[in-house]
């Protein structure tokens, strides 16, 4: 059997045979011409001249093949107290009716479908049926703030939206039709139709004409066949918001996508056929694209789609509940997720209560995984727990332990190493390789795997000038990391979190993963704050543990401590404040960048994926307390 090392070498020598190889295990009616096209521009392409349909290869492939009756979608929802278990078959059928649907509408090849969604089997519904006709999928976070809406609309000019009447969080509902018909009126393109999924939590008002009941439209539909698309095709676009306020529509291909997510999901997860396998995301980010819907399906995996949080519906127990209710044998989601498990039961009470033999390993990724919390899940599942680095704009794991082909050894703080595909390397400001140990930019040697992105939606030039222009022949991933001698990549934080203190670059994850390891503390966020003498000097936010009941003062003392004998003195990491939590977006992102501009008396602006847009007032009363926030 070859070793992870001789497939990985394989991959970079033989991008052909290897990727072909893979791409033989899914459904072409049409096989390729080319795998690679070096010489494409604005970057290099997959599969050319083949076709395929993503969804025929997703549902109609396994109930051909004996997997009718199996479940390929577990519907759980503590919020409303409900669940659904929808087999191949039943899949099939609703997602050939829902393409029926917008086919009647006037969707085709190439249009493209906005969807504003919750975790409902009707998103991933629709996502399917707009793969089927080849129609080109937007999935916009439902309950997204009606400008940021209405500025996807106008880039992807869509004919057709599909949405629900609302979303439900713990202790309140988010009526989307609102959101939905302000982002319209303020919308340049106007859309034609939109058609909306009743819940019984909200009555949508309909405008005659223009808005389409999904349950009424299903049940007049015609059923509609999957049709044959290039490779190339766009299978859809997925937004993600731009430093200059104008989103990035990170486009993905339907031929190199289908054969990452399908190769990935033996190799990375070590997951078979029929297995259950649990991506606890949301289909508004891109792990709920991979790994909640594309992923799974196209391995023939049963795939949970669960609307509740970590912790609060009802309990820190919840991940443990679904996991042994529902047979989940991998589980995939943030870091972030397992700080609040770990801040509201330290001790693991919660978890005792449930038989979790069913679990093979639990894999992380969104954040940076601080050591500790990997240390704490390990300790307390006794399961292998896996740090992986990947971007929306990759769409699959750019650095991972790859279980299904090699378990290698864990290092905690570092994602394992590069995946086949990427040739990662770590480049000077000049362009110089960085010797073993030092801390430079992160880049991945074109051309990229399958699946990673080809251009951005209607913009060439822009995704040239983000990802391209800075080093030739590279992608820029705007990391900030290094390699060790074993080639074990060490992520240690975004580019802009880089900070320059009297002239040393430091990393702000670094100084995160030493705060982390205290007993008290059960997350963190360094950030850089400017200072007229060393330009920059690092703060820390710190939440601590359940429990605990300290002066703050010994607390920071410690911390203080900590830092500068485990880093040094250079840090210069002399400040730190309790705060009750710390503000992130929907899928775990803590916000440095906007707590940074607050700290410096600088303009912001409300990020439109704030969970919770009260904590900046709770944060800004803390920067005030140490002097900043002016």
């Amino acid at each position: 059997m070859s070793t992870f090392k001789d497939i990985y070498q394989q991959s970079l020598a033989d991008p052909d045979s290897f990727w072909g190889s893979a791409a033989d295990e899914l459904h072409w009616y049409k096989k390729w011409d080319k795998v690679v096209d070096n010489a494409a521009k604005p970057a290099p392409r997959w599969f050319i001249g083949g076709e395929l349909n993503t969804c025929y290869n997703a549902v109609d492939r396994h109930v051909e093949s004996g997997r009718a009756d199996q479940t390929a979608i577990i519907y759980d929802s503590p919020i409303t107290d409900q669940q659904r278990k929808i087999s191949y078959s039943e899949l099939q059928e609703q997602v050939a009716g829902f393409a029926g649907v917008l086919a009647s509408h006037g969707a085709k090849k190439g249009d493209r479908v906005i969807l504003y969604m919750p975790m409902i089997p009707e998103a991933a519904i629709a996502m399917l049926a707009c793969a089927r006709i080849g129609a080109i999928h937007s999935v916009v976070f439902g309950g997204f703030a009606a400008h940021e809406l209405a500025t996807r609309i106008d880039d992807a000019k869509p004919d057709i939206i599909v949405t629900a009447s609302c979303g439900i969080e713990p202790g309140r509902v988010v009526e989307y039709k609102p959101l939905l018909d302000d982002a319209i009126d303020q919308a340049s393109h106007k859309v034609s139709r939109v058609i909306i999924k009743a819940r019984p939590q909200a009555e949508a008002n309909m405008i005659d004409g223009r808005d389409f009941d999904w349950d009424a439209a299903m049940a007049d539909s015609e059923p509609a066949d999957c049709v044959s698309v290039s490779a190339t095709d766009p299978l859809y676009i997925l937004y993600t918001s731009g430093t200059t306020g104008q989103p990035k529509g990170v486009m993905r291909d339907n031929g190199g996508h289908a054969v990452a997510m399908h190769w990935t999901m033996k190799n990375i997860y070590n997951i078979d056929a029929g297995d259950v396998y649990w991506a606890a995301s949301d289909v508004g980010w891109v792990v709920g694209h991979s790994y909640i819907v594309y992923g799974p399906l196209l391995k023939g995996c049963t795939t949970i789609m669960y609307e509740g949080k970590p912790v609060g519906t009802p309990d820190p127990g919840a991940f443990w509940r679904v996991i042994n209710e529902h047979g989940v044998r991998v589980l995939f989601t943030a870091p972030t997720a397992f700080r609040a498990i770990k801040k509201e039961d330290p001790d693991g009470e919660y978890l005792a209560k449930y038989d979790l033999s069913c679990m093979e390993s639990l894999f992380l990724a969104g954040e940076r995984c601080d050591p500790d919390t990997l240390f704490w899940a390990r300790d307390k599942l006794q399961k292998p727990v896996v740090d992986h680095w990947w971007q929306t704009e990759t769409g699959w794991a750019i650095a991972a332990n790859p279980l299904g082909i090699e378990a290698m050894e864990v290092k905690p703080g570092s994602p394992t190493v590069a995946m086949p595909g990427y040739d990662v390397q770590v480049l000077s400001e000049e362009g110089e390789q960085m010797a073993d140990g030092e801390m430079g930019n992160i880049v991945i040697k074109l051309p990229m795997p399958p699946s990673c992105l080809p251009s951005l939606w209607g913009n060439d030039q822009r995704f040239i000038d983000a990802y391209l222009s800075k080093y030739d022949g590279y992608y820029l991933t705007g990391d900030a990391g290094y390699k060790d001698a074993d080639g074990y990549l060490w992520i240690m934080s975004r580019t802009d979190d880089v900070i320059n203190v009297a002239g040393h670059r430091l990393s702000t994850g670094q100084m995160e993963e030493v705060l982390s390891g205290h007993a008290d503390v059960a997350e963190c966020a360094v950030i850089g704050v400017a200072d007229d003498l060393k330009g920059q000097m690092p703060l820390g936010l710190i939440v601590l543990k359940a429990g605990v009941d300290r002066d703050e003062a010994d607390i920071v003392k410690e911390l203080v401590k900590r830092v500068r004998d485990q880093i040094g003195p250079v840090a210069a990491f002399k400040m730190a404040k309790v705060v009750k939590r710390l503000p992130k977006t929907r899928s775990g992102k803590i916000l440095r960048g906007t707590m940074v501009s607050i700290a410096d008396g600088k303009e912001w602006k409300m990020p439109a994926t704030i969970d919770d847009p009260v904590i900046l007032d709770e944060i800004t009363e803390a920067l005030q307390a140490l002097g900043y926030a002016k």
